[in-house]
Protein backbone atom coordinates (compact mmCIF):
# COMPACT_ATOMS: atom_id res chain seq x y z
CA UNK A 1 0.00 0.00 0.00
CA UNK A 2 1.43 3.42 -0.93
CA UNK A 3 0.74 6.84 0.60
CA UNK A 4 -2.04 7.48 -1.91
CA UNK A 5 -3.86 4.32 -0.83
CA UNK A 6 -3.68 5.22 2.86
CA UNK A 7 -6.88 6.69 4.24
CA UNK A 8 -6.44 9.40 6.85
CA UNK A 9 -8.48 9.47 10.06
CA UNK A 10 -9.73 12.86 8.83
CA UNK A 11 -12.22 11.10 6.55
CA UNK A 12 -14.05 9.95 9.68
CA UNK A 13 -14.94 13.50 10.76
CA UNK A 14 -18.60 13.91 11.63
CA UNK A 15 -20.34 16.16 9.12
CA UNK A 16 -17.90 15.49 6.30
CA UNK A 17 -20.04 14.85 3.20
CA UNK A 18 -19.56 11.29 1.99
CA UNK A 19 -20.73 9.07 -0.82
CA UNK A 20 -22.75 5.92 -0.02
CA UNK A 21 -19.39 4.07 -0.04
CA UNK A 22 -18.02 6.38 2.68
CA UNK A 23 -15.67 8.31 0.40
CA UNK A 24 -15.45 12.07 1.02
CA UNK A 25 -17.34 14.05 -1.60
CA UNK A 26 -16.90 17.68 -2.51
CA UNK A 27 -19.29 20.05 -4.27
CA UNK A 28 -16.44 22.21 -5.58
CA UNK A 29 -12.72 21.76 -6.24
CA UNK A 30 -11.71 24.25 -3.54
CA UNK A 31 -13.36 22.02 -0.93
CA UNK A 32 -11.24 19.05 -1.99
CA UNK A 33 -8.16 21.27 -1.97
CA UNK A 34 -8.92 22.54 1.55
CA UNK A 35 -9.42 18.95 2.68
CA UNK A 36 -6.17 17.80 1.07
CA UNK A 37 -4.23 20.70 2.55
CA UNK A 38 -5.57 19.90 6.01
CA UNK A 39 -4.67 16.22 5.67
CA UNK A 40 -1.19 17.14 4.47
CA UNK A 41 -0.54 19.57 7.33
CA UNK A 42 -1.86 17.09 9.90
CA UNK A 43 0.27 14.27 8.53
CA UNK A 44 3.33 16.54 8.63
CA UNK A 45 2.76 17.22 12.33
CA UNK A 46 1.73 20.86 12.02
CA UNK A 47 -1.20 20.13 14.33
CA UNK A 48 -2.54 17.12 16.17
CA UNK A 49 -5.83 15.36 15.57
CA UNK A 50 -7.16 16.78 18.85
CA UNK A 51 -6.17 20.32 17.86
CA UNK A 52 -7.87 19.96 14.48
CA UNK A 53 -11.03 18.45 15.95
CA UNK A 54 -11.27 21.27 18.51
CA UNK A 55 -10.71 24.01 15.92
CA UNK A 56 -13.28 22.54 13.52
CA UNK A 57 -15.80 21.96 16.29
CA UNK A 58 -15.55 25.59 17.41
CA UNK A 59 -16.15 26.80 13.85
CA UNK A 60 -18.99 24.39 13.05
CA UNK A 61 -20.85 25.31 16.24
CA UNK A 62 -20.68 29.09 15.88
CA UNK A 63 -24.18 30.61 16.03
CA UNK A 64 -23.83 32.22 12.59
CA UNK A 65 -23.32 28.85 10.85
CA UNK A 66 -26.04 27.41 8.62
CA UNK A 67 -28.27 24.95 10.46
CA UNK A 68 -28.30 22.64 7.44
CA UNK A 69 -24.51 22.40 7.30
CA UNK A 70 -24.33 23.97 3.85
CA UNK A 71 -21.39 26.09 4.98
CA UNK A 72 -19.42 23.14 6.37
CA UNK A 73 -16.37 23.78 4.19
CA UNK A 74 -16.42 27.49 4.96
CA UNK A 75 -16.17 26.43 8.60
CA UNK A 76 -13.42 24.00 7.61
CA UNK A 77 -11.35 26.76 5.97
CA UNK A 78 -11.94 29.12 8.89
CA UNK A 79 -10.77 26.42 11.31
CA UNK A 80 -7.65 25.77 9.25
CA UNK A 81 -6.83 29.48 8.99
CA UNK A 82 -7.34 29.88 12.74
CA UNK A 83 -5.09 26.94 13.53
CA UNK A 84 -2.35 28.22 11.22
CA UNK A 85 -2.60 31.62 12.87
CA UNK A 86 -2.46 30.05 16.34
CA UNK A 87 0.66 28.09 15.30
CA UNK A 88 2.32 31.27 14.03
CA UNK A 89 2.34 30.01 10.43
CA UNK A 90 0.00 32.63 8.96
CA UNK A 91 -1.30 36.01 10.05
CA UNK A 92 -5.06 36.55 10.00
CA UNK A 93 -4.75 39.75 7.94
CA UNK A 94 -2.65 37.96 5.33
CA UNK A 95 -5.11 35.07 5.07
CA UNK A 96 -8.10 37.43 4.81
CA UNK A 97 -6.39 39.60 2.18
CA UNK A 98 -5.56 36.51 0.13
CA UNK A 99 -9.13 35.24 0.42
CA UNK A 100 -10.44 38.60 -0.82
CA UNK A 101 -7.98 38.51 -3.69
CA UNK A 102 -9.25 35.05 -4.71
CA UNK A 103 -12.84 36.33 -4.59
CA UNK A 104 -12.00 39.26 -6.87
CA UNK A 105 -10.12 36.90 -9.20
CA UNK A 106 -13.15 34.60 -9.36
CA UNK A 107 -15.46 37.51 -10.16
CA UNK A 108 -13.10 38.76 -12.89
CA UNK A 109 -12.64 35.35 -14.53
CA UNK A 110 -14.81 34.58 -17.55
CA UNK A 111 -17.17 31.64 -17.10
CA UNK A 112 -15.56 28.32 -17.92
CA UNK A 113 -12.01 29.62 -17.50
CA UNK A 114 -9.72 28.58 -14.64
CA UNK A 115 -9.66 30.99 -11.75
CA UNK A 116 -6.14 32.27 -11.23
CA UNK A 117 -4.95 34.68 -8.58
CA UNK A 118 -3.43 36.80 -11.35
CA UNK A 119 -6.99 37.58 -12.52
CA UNK A 120 -7.53 39.79 -9.44
CA UNK A 121 -7.71 43.30 -10.92
CA UNK A 122 -6.30 44.79 -7.70
CA UNK A 123 -3.32 42.46 -7.46
CA UNK A 124 -0.10 44.16 -8.41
Amino acid sequence: MNACDTISDLVLLPGLPQSPEGIPTFAEPWQAQAFAMTVHLHERGVFTWAEWAQALSVEVHKPARAADGSDYFEAWVAALAGLLEQKGMAERDTVEALAESWKRAAEATPHGQPIELGNDPLRA
